[in-house]
């Protein structure tokens, strides 16, 4: 039995998702990504029939940040994560918009949304934080397909290079997505939200008195950052709308993230299980 096959390893320590994938800049990148991967109406149904983005939110977001951060930082835990993804994703099915039958499973359909990632961070990168060199791109794109391994795409469901990732990626583009209803309800600027459940009972309290406030402003920036950080030729695909006055915000924001973000220190700047991971890494190097 291939060994790196049934038991996929994280990327490594130090590479490009090791910086990226941790630091809090990795929140803003969820929603274009999202929005992308629902933007196909396979997964657009199956989100549409099946998640609980409705009814819990924050308890999903909150869900899918830790397995994110698992398939990167998680060690021999990463493979396990992976698994009980598609275990969790086999009885997602139904029949989507245009009546044709789905399955999460399908590999077309879940290489898709995995696939969003590479795109959107490369994009992404351009605003928040240095542009990636060629190198650091196909670094990047590597460790992506390794990060696929951890969740159970077989090689021959993702493109192997970049040069051959392109192509693919259009053709999803051209003859795949639309502006599925998901997506519509994930850019809606006056969702019906909940407040945010998560945290300490005193700042759940606070955020039930502000949120009559907060919740437009919110469900505007998310909107902002949705379509903003989605890479142009995507955003086109769906038929979203960006302006030049939006651009020119969207720099502007960008210029501030990137001055504030990396001034923070750890703890402040990477998320929880991304610096027990760094912490465990410095400690065994010094070993």
């Amino acid at each position: 039995m291939n060994t790196e096959k049934s038991h996929p390893k994280p990327p490594p320590v130090g590479g490009v998702l090791w910086s990226l994938a941790g630091d809090i800049r990795m929140l803003l990148t969820l929603p274009p990504a999202l929005t992308m991967q629902v933007a196909h109406p396979a997964v657009g149904a199956g989100v549409d029939d099946h998640s609980a983005f409705r009814t819990d939110p924050w308890g999903r977001g909150e869900r899918s940040l830790v397995s994110l951060q698992l398939w990167v930082y998680g060690g021999d835990g990463a493979a396990e994560e992976g698994r009980r993804l598609r275990r969790l994703h086999r009885t997602i099915e139904g029949t989507d918009a245009h009546g044709r039958p789905y399955h999460a499973l399908t590999p077309a359909n879940y290489a898709w949304v995995h696939a969003t990632g590479y795109p959107v961070f490369r994009h992404a990168q351009r605003y928040l934080g240095r542009p990636f060199t060629e190198a650091q791109e196909r670094q990047l794109y590597a460790e992506w397909l390794q990060v696929g391994r951890v969740l159970g795409i077989q090689d021959r469901d993702m493109p192997p290079t970049i040069e051959e990732f392109w192509p693919y990626y259009r053709r999803v583009l051209g003859a795949e997505l639309e502006a599925t209803a998901v997506v519509r309800e994930l850019i809606d600027p006056d969702p019906p939200l909940p407040a945010p459940d998560r945290g300490p009972r005193w700042l759940r309290l606070l955020f039930r008195l502000v949120w009559p406030w907060l919740r437009p402003r919110f469900a505007r920036f998310r909107r902002f950052v949705s379509i903003g950080l989605m890479p142009p030729d995507a955003r086109r695909a769906i038929g979203l709308e960006w302006t030049e006055a939006q651009e020119r915000r969207l720099r502007r924001f960008g210029r501030v993230v990137r001055v504030v973000v990396p001034a923070l220190p750890e703890r402040l700047r990477f998320m929880p299980i991304a610096r027990r991971a760094r912490r465990a890494a410095r400690q065994a190097a010094v070993r």
